[in-house]
């Protein structure tokens, strides 16, 4: 007997949980091969394991140590050309893009994939550097924005009637005012998928206004279903029906043939991986406190580490790793680590049958609609998950054996996008 709700599967493309260009597979002799020739073998992996979607992360500040991240937009234009089935879900931030040239970026890139694009919506806590250097807004206050942002570029997606006439938004808002109309037709989904990654009070409240797949950091089962339950909550607050919300944590995994193999390769790529680098990301997930005081193998003092509720930057993952350093004790060493293999995202290490295990609880325990997989183990990682994590949860009937559509949305099992009644107007 199968169980008719499926789990989603989403691949992150880039670091952390994936290898970089240039690195090579274990056993690999040849040439490396180009940034393309990576990301192709990544896609067409994925596809050929049925996932449902190719995820980007993204980061506007030139902090090289997030390793090589093509422009997603760009990266996944090449890929739909090799690829028939997947989607594609590139991170675009609200703070920095106008919200036109984004609508149409998207719409056109959904229009050259028949229909198998989203967007993950969201706003932007580092680059301004990049930008004019003009101060961030507060972290209310860029929600505020990105949540109009994400209404005019909806209401651009809905500008072209199915008739084939066109009709302005006319949109005059506290932060955009966009004429309209976009100049290109809904596409065969109707619009992109909309996703959203953050897990703060004020990010769960933004997702729950139009979210329809949410990217959120969990360590924890108990942890997970509370997120769920608050944010399916939300969204039915909101007057939209929780069951078209997906949400889908992140998990790095390092996969062995026992879970004595996968505990050392994931210790070898924790010893390997660490240098004085890796203590200044921890330090920008915790608000930027001073850690060169502390010894490794010592717990980081409590008193050193502000509330989450005045942190300006990422408050929902500052909020993960003060738990961890508060509540669960971590040393110093062991945070690094979380840092180093997940960023403050889920971690699955063990067999095979461990990691579905894993999965399948969260699922079936409703910590999770989906996942997006994070391999965390370089070359090889997402062969690892494709080739035996798969399979397994196939067996137990909880992942398709074939691709239900020839849309992003028709594999997520989402409806229809209908043509939304509330264009970003000025009284909107």
């Amino acid at each position: 007997m199968t169980n008719s709700r499926k789990i989603r599967l989403g691949l992150l493309t880039n670091p952390p949980g994936n290898s970089q260009p240039g690195e090579l597979r274990p056993g690999d002799v040849r040439h490396p091969g180009s940034v393309l020739d990576h990301y192709t073998h990544l896609a067409r992996t994925a596809e050929s394991a049925l996932f449902d979607v190719l995820f980007a992360a993204d980061g506007l500040s030139s902090d090289t140590e997030l390793g090589t991240r093509p422009e997603p937009v760009t990266l996944f234009s090449a890929l739909a050309a090799v690829t028939e089935r997947i989607g594609f879900v590139p991170t675009i931030s609200t703070t920095f893009t106008e919200p036109f040239n984004l609508a149409r970026q998207l719409q056109s890139l959904d229009h050259l994939t028949g229909g198998r694009v989203g967007w993950n919506a969201v706003t932007s806590s580092a680059g301004e550097r990049n930008f004019g250097d003009a101060p961030l807004p507060a972290h209310e206050d860029r929600y505020r924005q990105g949540l109009e942002h994400v209404s005019v570029v909806s209401g651009l997606w809905d500008s072209w009637l199915d008739d084939g006439s066109t009709r302005p938004i006319d949109h005059r808002g506290e932060f955009y005012s966009v004429e309209g109309p976009l100049p290109l037709p809904r596409s065969r989904q109707g619009r992109p998928v909309l996703f959203q990654a953050g897990s703060s009070s004020d990010g769960t409240s933004f997702a729950a206004q139009f979210a329809e797949g949410v990217y959120t950091a969990q360590q924890t089962l108990r942890g997970a279903q509370s997120f769920y339950r608050e944010l399916k909550a939300k969204t039915a607050a909101a007057g939209r029906d929780p069951k078209n919300v997906l949400v889908m944590p992140g998990v790095s995994t390092t996969i062995g043939g026992t879970e004595e193999e996968a505990l050392r390769i994931d210790n070898d790529l924790f010893d390997a991986g660490f240098t004085p680098a890796s203590l200044a990301a921890l330090s920008g997930q915790l608000a930027g406190v001073d850690l060169s005081e502390i010894d490794l193998d010592d717990r980081i003092p409590a008193d050193l580490l502000p509330a989450v509720e005045t942190v300006q930057g990422r408050q929902s993952r500052y909020a993960v790793f003060r738990e961890l350093a508060v509540e669960e004790n971590l040393t110093l060493r062991e945070l690094i680590k979380v840092q180093q293999r997940s960023a403050g995202h889920g971690r699955a290490v063990g067999s095979p049958e461990q990691i579905a295990d894993r999965l399948a609880a969260w699922f079936t325990e409703r910590g999770a609609d989906g996942f997006i997989i994070m391999p965390g183990q370089g070359p090889g990682g997402v062969e690892a998950f494709t080739e035996h994590v798969v399979p397994l949860l196939q067996q137990r009937g909880l992942f398709r054996r074939e691709y239900e559509s020839d849309t992003l949305r028709g594999n997520l099992g989402l409806p229809a996008a209908s043509r939304s009644d509330r264009l970003a107007t000025a009284d909107s």
